[in-house]
């Protein structure tokens, strides 16, 4: 058995920048236990499978180790591949998880656009376990409905900062959000989530369901420039919409073939 597969660098103007992610087009839904096997050998953070359902395309997203509610930068991918090689028609693409309901992506130029319901968070505690996941506490703790938020005074330390993955795996949360008010953006972050197969990511699309809101409560403007500090980098532009976050980027392909999952 043959199956097609890309490589995309999502969030991206050139390759080797931005969040790689596979994806794999299919024609019916795979046992689940391949599908995680899949995203195992692929060994990227995301690797994303969809199946045209109508006039809509079912989505599903695989770290090597566990299956996730909403992926960013996978769903840009998959939109990517969509319009440049598997002949979707018109600019708007209409995605539906079980997981996470309706989302939609949307082309103009070389732009996608997500469009994905938003995260707004509440504020917690820093408490002990908190602040032992890194080598400098925050200023304040939030939490959503997948991660913590953790913010901090200046762009530098976010950069600098030195994470405990043992610590931050340990907490009831898929991951944890670093950010602070950027210098030549509106807000920089960082992603750790080791306890989903994934130390850092590069670029978090669907973290930015959270920090969008939050930063445009914090800064009074519903439209920001974001970059996510990763050694890959990531730029991001993002609109906060009430109850929904658009969140535009490129995309380039690096890779494209097929998989042999034999007979």
């Amino acid at each position: 058995m043959q199956q097609k597969i890309y490589q995309i660098d999502a969030f991206a103007d050139r390759v080797f920048t931005g969040n790689p992610a596979a994806v794999c087009p299919l024609q019916e839904w795979l046992p689940d236990s391949l599908l995680q096997e899949i995203a195992m050998e692929n060994n990227l953070s995301e690797t994303v499978f969809y199946v045209k359902e109508g006039d809509r395309y079912q989505i599903r997203w695989f770290t090597p180790r566990v299956e996730v509610d909403l992926c960013g930068h996978a769903t840009l991918a998959a939109a990517f591949v969509l319009f440049t090689f598997e002949k979707h028609a018109g600019s708007h693409i209409h995605f539906y998880s079980s997981r996470s309901g309706d989302l939609t992506v949307s082309k103009r130029a070389d732009q996608l656009t997500l469009d994905f319901p938003a995260d707004p968070v509440r504020e917690i505690p820093v408490s002990d376990g908190i602040r032992e996941c890194f080598d400098l506490p925050p200023v304040k703790a939030f939490a959503g409905k997948s991660d913590y938020l953790l913010v901090y005074d200046t762009e530098a330390a976010i950069q600098n900062l030195q994470p405990h993955f043992e610590r931050i795996a340990a907490l009831p949360a898929r991951g944890i959000i670093v950010t602070a008010k950027g210098k030549q953006v509106d807000f920089v972050s960082r992603f750790f989530a080791p306890g989903a197969g994934i130390n850092e990511d590069p670029v978090t699309g669907s973290a930015h369901t959270t920090l969008a809101p939050y930063w445009s409560a914090q800064l009074g403007k519903p439209a920001l420039q974001a970059a996510q500090l990763s050694s890959r980098k990531g730029l991001l532009h993002c609109r906060h919409e009430g109850n929904r976050v658009a969140i535009s980027g490129t995309a380039k392909l690096y890779m494209m073939g097929n998989l042999f999952l034999g007979e």
